[in-house]
Order: C-alpha cells, then structure tokens, then sequence
C-alpha cells in the first residue's frame, strides 16, 4: 500500500512539473525590444532579406527555425533569448546602414560583407555613415562590414567597444582621417581600413594595442611618414602584417622599425618613400614578404637579407637601387584568406 501511494505521489508531482517545464520552453520568447529592431531592419533592406526571414519570431518559434543569420541565446536566470549574432552575408542588400542595428545591444558578431563564389563577387551595398549610436553595442567582439558602399567618417564612437577584436571597414567609401579613438579598443587583433578614401596621419596611439596582430590601411591617401607612427616607445609588440601601401608616405624605413619583433609581412610598395634601407630590418627573425618596390629608395640591399632564413620574398622594382641589388622569391599580389583570420 506504501509503495502504491509513494508511485501516485511521484506520478502527481511529475504530472505537475512537466508541464511547467514544458511551459518554461515555450514562454522562452525573444525580447520585444530585439524582435521590434529586427523587424524594423528586415522592412529596411528589401526582398532579399523579407524572402529569407520567415515567422514572427527571428529567433524561431514552434516549428519554424531562427531566421537566416540569425543567432539568438536564452539569457541565465531569465526565461527570454536575446540575438547575440547577425550575419548577412552577400545577398545584395541595398540602403542605407540600419540604425535599428544598434538597438541589438546584446551583440557580438555584426557581419555584412561579400563572399566569393568562384570569379563572381556578390557583395551587399549598405550605403550612408555608420550611425554614431554604434557604440552601444558593448558587447561586440567582430564588427565586419567590408565590401559595402559605406561613407562618411569611421566614427569615433567604435573606439567605445571595448570588447571589440575584428574590425573590418575596408573596400568602402570612408572619408576623414582614421579616429584616433579606435587606441581605446585593448582587445582589438585585426584592423582592415584599406580600399578607402582615408587622409590624413596614421594615429601613432594605434601602437599602444597590445595584441594588435594585423594592420592594414593601404590603398587610400594617407600622409606622413614610419617614424612617426613608430614614435611611442614599446609600440605594437605583437603586430605580424603591417600593410602601409598604396599611400603617399615619405621618409625613409627608420632603424627603429627592427624592433617591430614578431613583424612577418612588410608591404611598403606605392608610396613616396625614400633613403637606404637599414641593415637592422634583416634582424627581425621571422620577416618573411618585404616590399618595397614603387618607391625612391636608393643604395644597396645588404647582403643580410639574402640570408635571412624566413625571407621567402623582397621586391624592389621601381626603386633608385645601385645596379646589381636584386629581388628575392616571384612577387605576387599578396592578399590573406578569411580562413587565416580566426572569428
């Protein structure tokens, strides 16, 4: 009789639990304020992206899955999911920048770019500035906006995400000068600026990132020269690529630049720069591609970079070299794979 009694009282209690449990699953809704920006975004950026968004909820609801690039997390302690990720990638999206983007506070991908298929580019063609309200988003680790129609300045207000460590704006249409605010991101590892209209100076204060791996701003127009990029003492400790092409820099390549130690990619070709290249620039150990064609540079190349063990290539064409100086390896455009950057 015991026994009996004991088997109806767990059948009661799970026959209460259960459906609470169940209850709990199906109350875990998105946050209005996410679902509201959402859709404010998905009326904003044409067919496309109507087609693919199907459902009331973006982060699925029933039998419907989350809507296309969209990534959603349930909050701990709370019984609602929050988008945590948005990532459009080259269906043709036409307009200006969604300034409902910035209502996702909780996000930490934000990508809107191109990927290859074969020779054929498809690229979006978000157009207008980066709204200043950007800087909300606090919780943004990759911000990935390349191959748009971006404009304006880069807004200084990116220089407030904190945890941000890709940023990604190259081959848009950005104006002004490089905020010097983006010094304030202590977590940033890859910066892409390059194949804009950018001027102005190159913020030495760039140099204080620490963990700084990747900069490249070439193909732009910017002005000035290595040594002062290089001036703060114990600058970029851990930069790997430094890309300066395709600008209108003077100069010459200071000796100080050798202390750029864990240097591996040196691409100074198309600029205005001009002297001898220091012989300390063969000390960085692991130097592997040095260009510097396209310049005014002059004398010799000392024979220390020939024997270099990591040095696969140095081009040197349309340079003022004594005759006799030589290239090292088969110059080729040099460019890196999203694969080589890790998200």
């Amino acid at each position: 009789m015991a026994t009996h009694l004991r088997f109806l009282s767990s059948a009661f209690h799970l026959f209460i639990i259960v459906p609470l449990l169940l209850s709990n699953v199906v109350l875990c809704k998105t946050l209005k304020r996410d679902v509201k920006a959402l859709n404010e975004i998905k009326a904003s950026l044409g067919w496309r992206v109507v087609y693919a968004w199907v459902g009331d909820d973006p982060c699925g609801d029933g039998d419907l899955p989350p809507w296309s690039g969209v990534t959603c997390s349930t909050v701990s302690g709370s019984d609602y999911r929050v988008v945590t990720e948005l990532e459009v990638y080259a269906v043709s999206i036409v307009g200006p920048f969604p300034p409902a983007v910035t209502n996702l506070v909780d996000l930490t991908r934000l990508i809107s770019n191109a990927i290859s298929c074969g020779r054929d580019l498809h690229n979006n063609k978000l157009t207008g500035p980066i709204p200043s309200q950007i800087g909300r988003l606090k919780h943004l680790k990759i911000l990935n906006l390349r191959w748009n129609k971006l404009q304006d300045a880069i807004p200084p207000e990116i220089g407030e995400l904190k945890q941000l460590t890709h940023l990604y704006l190259s081959f848009n249409n950005f104006k002004g000068e490089i905020p010097k605010e983006l010094a304030n991101l202590p977590e940033l590892r890859y910066l892409q600026l390059h194949e804009n209209r950018l001027i102005g100076r190159i913020p030495p204060e760039l140099g204080t990132l620490s963990n700084l791996r990747h900069l490249d701003v070439g193909n732009n127009h910017l002005v000035g020269t290595i040594r002062e990029l290089i001036r703060i003492e114990g600058c970029f400790p851990a930069l790997r690529n430094l890309y300066l092409n395709n600008n209108y820099l003077t100069g010459g390549v200071p000796s100080q630049l050798a202390n750029l130690t864990n240097l591996e990619i040196l691409y100074l070709s198309y600029n205005k720069m001009s002297g001898v290249i220091p012989f300390g620039l063969a000390h960085i150990p692991r130097l592997t591609y040095l260009y510097l064609d396209h310049n005014q540079f002059s004398g010799r190349i000392p024979d220390t970079f020939y024997k270099h063990p990591f040095l696969k290539e140095m081009y040197i064409e349309g340079n003022s070299f004594r005759p006799g100086v030589k290239p090292i390896g088969d110059h080729k455009v040099l460019e890196l794979a999203d694969s080589e950057f890790v998200f």
